[in-house]
């Protein structure tokens, strides 16, 4: 074993893409039962390990030495064997200072509340007193200061969630309001799937810095590698790493007026970039198990939009896809947060007199000059760009690849 990393139960990882990527050595995911993991580490036939839950604080005792940053923390994420003496390092607080200074989030003289009272929280804590922080305050379900009583922290100026709310499968919920700090200044969130929580969403709706901890996770892989290796990782080719790794996670979601192209421009996208396409209509009709006119003349409207709202929910909370949308799924507001979590939304943009009605029911009942001037002021609030579909689809793919691409 060269290097690798340590878990019972690692789940989907995108950590030997993130290492290869930085250092271009072998990297392994290495599931481990309990039972096996001090062999592994009296065998010490690697170079170098991280450790993810739940052995950060199994290993402590297996190591030679610790680092003073780690031992403080009382975690361990990263060892590395130097001639067979294993030392234990926390890089997770690296990655978490990197995190906040990418975001533009200040915590010098700040008050912070970091929310939980785990591992990463003591990371979280950690990082706030390197970076300045004047006071920190660990909120969490039971103890002093809870969610039962966040009134006594109203002047909080910076919020780190480290707890797993608000993480995939269970998207959409939120540990806390950001209302109950006025005076907030930065929001900082180590989940990363979805890209936006609920909470990164609201503290963007308030236009305050924030970020999902994507950063973090190839932040802290940097350190380590680092470590591992012994060279340095220069910032530039950490972005370059954090940028692939975004546009592979990251949905590509279209929305427009019915008959706009959203599907052949989605369907071309997907085979471009080598991503899965998703038609929501067509989730729709799966689930429904009719097609749409039939729902929409044996349930009605309301139905169908209910169920398209179901449908968005489910398919935004997927990611690496290419999502193709019906042309009404931006009038209800609540489908803006499940696309956008993972997305970048763009809106497709045709001719009118180029639109076709067959088989489409709004389309047919009402008149496109009026439908626009109804969905365009929506189109709008929902999209992250916008791209012109009257030519060929290649030269609309070719557009919206570069407008992805650069954000």
């Amino acid at each position: 074993m060269e290097y690798g990393l340590l878990g019972e139960a690692l789940g989907h990882s995108f950590s030997p893409w993130i290492h290869q990527a930085l250092a271009d050595y072998d990297y392994r995911l290495y599931p481990t039962p309990p039972t096996d993991v001090a062999e592994l580490f009296r065998r010490r036939e690697f170079r170098g390990l991280n450790v993810t839950i739940p052995y950060k604080q199994t290993v402590i005792p297996l190591c030679d030495e610790v680092d003073p940053q780690a031992a403080a923390i009382g975690a361990v994420n990263t060892v590395v064997n130097r001639d067979g003496r294993l030392t234990g390092y926390n890089t997770d607080i690296d990655g978490l200072i990197y995190l906040a200074r990418r975001a533009g989030v200040d915590m010098a003289g700040k008050k912070v509340a970091v929310l939980g009272s785990g591992g990463t929280s003591r990371t979280a804590q950690a990082a706030a007193r390197k970076l300045g922080a004047a006071q920190i305050v660990v909120i969490s379900r039971n103890g002093e200061d809870n969610y039962g009583n966040l009134s006594r922290h109203a002047d909080t100026q910076v919020v780190v969630n480290t707890t797993p709310v608000g993480m995939y499968p269970k998207c959409g919920v939120t540990p806390v309001s950001l209302e109950a700090f006025p005076q907030l200044e930065g929001v900082l969130d180590v989940v990363y799937n979805p890209l936006r929580t609920a909470l990164v969403m609201e503290a963007e709706a308030r236009s305050i810095p924030c970020s999902c901890g994507l950063p973090m996770l190839v932040a802290q892989a940097r350190r380590a590698a680092e470590l591992f290796t012994g060279e340095t990782i220069p910032d530039h080719r950490l972005e370059e790493v954090i940028s692939g790794l975004t546009a592979q996670v990251r949905n590509v979601v279209l929305i427009g007026m019915p008959g706009c192209g959203k599907s052949a421009v989605g369907r071309a996208l997907a085979r471009r970039l080598g991503k899965e396409f998703l038609d929501l209509d067509r989730l729709i009709e799966a689930e429904a198990g009719k097609p749409i006119p039939e729902i929409f003349a044996e349930e009605g409207e309301d139905a169908f939009r209910a169920l398209e709202s179901a449908a968005a929910r489910k398919a935004g909370a997927r990611t690496g896809c290419i999502l193709s949308t019906g042309g009404g799924v931006v009038t209800r507001p609540e489908n803006y947060a499940p696309l956008h979590q993972n997305g970048v939304i763009v809106h497709l943009t045709r001719s009118l007199e180029k639109l076709p009605t067959a088989g489409r029911p709004v389309s047919q009942s009402t008149d496109l000059r009026e439908l626009w001037r109804r969905r365009e002021p929506l189109y709008q609030s929902f999209a992250d760009l916008t791209a012109d579909n009257n030519g060929s689809i290649e030269d609309t793919v070719h557009t919206v690849l570069k407008e992805v691409n650069g954000r």
